[in-house]
């Protein structure tokens, strides 16, 4: 019996194979637009309702009793608020909470084309609806 070690090395890469780029199919099919965030949605009608009222940041935050920073941080759809925080943000602009959720699914409506289903989405066996639903 006789113990030969071989002179090979196992080689293991620390950093994976870079990845090639595929070819761009022309044949497949488009990927369905992303649906909006909430918080982008809600971000809109508010800045839609102050800029209309012709009314600043300031002013709002200050009758709603939000920082302004959080206020614009909302408008911009980087902050989930509460339904607290937005719906005095709705009352600072002469609003209730429901309308300014109700503006939203508006918005919503609008961004995903409502009542256009696409063949790769299974139909579902119960009737759409197309109220406004809010979970706590």
């Amino acid at each position: 019996m006789s113990n030969q070690v071989s002179n090979e090395a196992h080689v293991i890469p620390l950093r994976p194979e870079p990845v090639r780029p595929q070819p761009v199919r022309t044949d497949a099919p488009e990927p369905a637009p992303r649906e909006p965030l909430w918080r982008d949605l809600v971000g809109e009608v508010l800045r839609r309702e102050r800029l209309a009222q012709e009314r600043t940041l300031r002013d709002v935050a200050d009758e709603a009793r939000i920082s302004l920073p959080y206020l614009s941080e909302i408008e911009r759809g980087r902050k989930e608020a509460s339904s607290e925080v937005l719906a005095a943000a709705a009352h600072a602009l002469g609003l209730g909470l429901g309308d300014l959720l109700s503006l939203a699914q508006g918005e919503l409506t609008r961004h995903t084309g409502a009542g256009r289903r696409t063949a790769a989405v299974p139909q579902h066996p119960y009737k759409p609806y197309n109220g406004l639903c809010l979970a706590a």
